[in-house]
């Protein structure tokens, strides 16, 4: 009886982590579902390099990547998005860690 206790202690100890795992995947992925314009934060284009796919902007707070507001170039996912902007746009953007790099995933005209 206390070999099956045993086991069941065992058992217990190694699927607890696993089904903790799986719940946090799964409200993870719930939360990369997120409305894109819920991710979307204000910013004022400083500088556009085509050429390199890189666009300089003076940002409000990222939450999604946890950074504060601050001014810095990030490369784009698509270079058409660069000519849609020049600097001295009020611009809304998305911005995501993709290969290791800050890309810019999304940008509209600002408000």
């Amino acid at each position: 009886m206390r070999v099956a206790a045993a086991i069941a202690t065992v058992v217990a100890l190694i699927a607890a982590p696993h089904a903790t795992a799986q719940s946090t995947d799964h409200q993870a992925h719930h939360v990369s579902q997120a409305s894109p314009a819920a991710d979307m934060v204000d910013a004022e284009v400083r500088r556009v390099d085509k050429d390199a796919g890189k666009i300089t902007l003076k940002h409000g707070e990222l939450k999604s990547l946890d950074m504060g507001p601050m001014t810095m170039v990030f490369q784009v996912k698509d270079k058409a998005m660069l000519d849609k902007v020049k600097a001295g746009d009020k611009v809304r953007f998305a911005a995501a860690k993709i290969g290791g790099q800050l890309t810019v995933t999304a940008i509209e005209p600002g408000r």
